[in-house]
């Protein structure tokens, strides 16, 4: 079984591309979402994000204050680190699990649907890196469509993501979603064959 990566820059079109996928019957994580979960109350990794970013960030049911992490886990390079090298292993055992349990019931590829792949400790795990890109204008614009966001707001998200030409170097193959969602949907479709069919 292969571990295929879906990744892109925000505004991108990477979760509709994991989306079809999913439509078409095919076991997909969402990267961001375990992201997420390795918080929640319950989490192994809470005790150790308490300890290193302070007791104060858990709330009476354990619930983490995500924007208080996030103010201090990002005010600079060694937090940052600090806080991935708490919750990326717990991300890791949890996406590794889920290809385990893909790979029993005999299926032959295993995609992982995250912004944060390249670079981070999961990438080692992916047979291939799948990019789905898009022009700049075209993903600003959609981010402030989603997320009701201002046009410098968005700037400053994109301006935090790894440049486009990083995600291109480690990726194998490219879906390029400059056009409406039928034409990405072909691309998409497209990509899939060609994987199936070797090329």
């Amino acid at each position: 079984m292969k571990i295929i990566g879906i990744t892109g820059r925000s505004g991108s079109g990477k979760s509709a591309v994991a989306a079809l996928y999913r439509q078409l019957g095919y076991t997909v994580a969402d990267a961001d979402l375990v992201a997420r979960q390795v918080l929640e109350p319950g989490s192994p990794c809470l005790e150790k994000i308490a300890a290193a970013f302070g007791p104060d960030l858990l709330g009476p049911r354990g619930a983490v204050d995500r924007r208080l992490l996030a103010a201090r886990a990002f005010r600079d390079e060694e937090s940052t680190r600090r806080l991935v090298d708490i919750t990326h292993p717990e991300i890791v055992r949890r996406l590794l699990a889920a290809a385990k349990e893909a790979r029993q019931r005999g299926e032959a590829v295993f995609f992982v649907d995250g912004a944060v792949i390249v670079g981070a400790p999961f990438e080692k795990y992916c047979d291939e890196i799948w990019l789905v890109s898009a022009p700049y204008a075209q993903s600003l614009a959609r981010i402030c469509r989603r997320d009701g966001l201002t046009r410098r707001q968005a700037r400053a998200r994109l301006a935090a993501q790894l440049p486009v030409r990083a995600l291109r170097a480690a990726a194998c193959r490219e879906i390029r979603n400059d056009s409406d969602e039928a034409q990405l949907r072909c691309r998409a479709l497209d990509a899939l064959e060609q994987w199936k069919g070797g090329a």
